[in-house]
């Protein structure tokens, strides 16, 4: 008795199960990072409430007046928005099929990424060496884990950026790189909407106060 195999033409149902399997819905991908996202921002609404809470509690330590050096701030502050619009013009190119170009305006987002966390770190460098430390007040508690906690996001940003330029190496503008560099385009810009809100709540506001 012999026994006579369907050929995948006769057998409509033959790349049912390999298609099921591999199919992904087009924005599911973005869907769950907006989702991400949402977790993300209810993180820093939570660290802003705690500042708000915890910003008159000096302990006989020093004030924001006295410790914050607005101009510095300012400057750090330009050099990140300045990368989201460095970022912008990465995700033109990407649309324009440019690989040359997405990877150049990355490089320069990924640069000024790491200056404005170096010019953190050295902000943060001078207020300890000056004997403001976490352990000197709740206000300065809740300063440096709402800054820093920003700051460790956008050094997140900066590797991601790096795996992007070695995905882009191998795999150039395909179409799963072209969705990664999409949720790392809204993840960079949430940052720059958080260090506003950083900017004006505890460095403009507590200057002025």
């Amino acid at each position: 008795m012999s026994t006579t195999a369907l050929s995948p033409a006769a057998d409509p149902t033959f790349y049912l199960v390999d298609e099921d399997e591999h199919h992904h819905p087009e924005g599911g991908t973005l869907l769950g990072f907006w989702i991400y996202l949402m977790s993300d921002a209810l993180l820093f609404a939570t660290l802003f409430a705690t500042y708000g809470v915890l910003s008159g509690s000096y302990a006989g330590g020093p004030t924001q007046r006295e410790l914050f050096e607005l101009p510095l701030v300012a400057v750090n502050t330009a050099i990140l928005l300045v990368s989201s619009i460095t970022y912008g013009f990465a995700m033109i190119a990407m649309q324009q099929g440019k690989l040359g170009g997405t990877r150049l305006w990355l490089v320069v987002t990924a640069l000024l990424g790491a200056a404005f966390v170096g010019v953190e770190l050295y902000e943060f460098g001078n207020l300890i060496a000056e004997g403001a430390t976490p352990q000197r007040s709740a206000f300065l508690s809740a300063f440096f884990t709402l800054v820093s906690t920003h700051g460790l996001h956008v050094t997140v940003g900066i590797i991601w950026i790096g795996v992007m330029l070695v995905q882009l190496g191998q795999r150039g503008l395909h179409p799963e790189n072209q969705k990664r560099l999409m949720c790392l385009s809204m993840f960079w810009h949430f940052l720059d909407v958080v260090w506003v809100g950083v900017f004006t709540f505890v460095y403009l506001l507590g200057v002025v106060q």
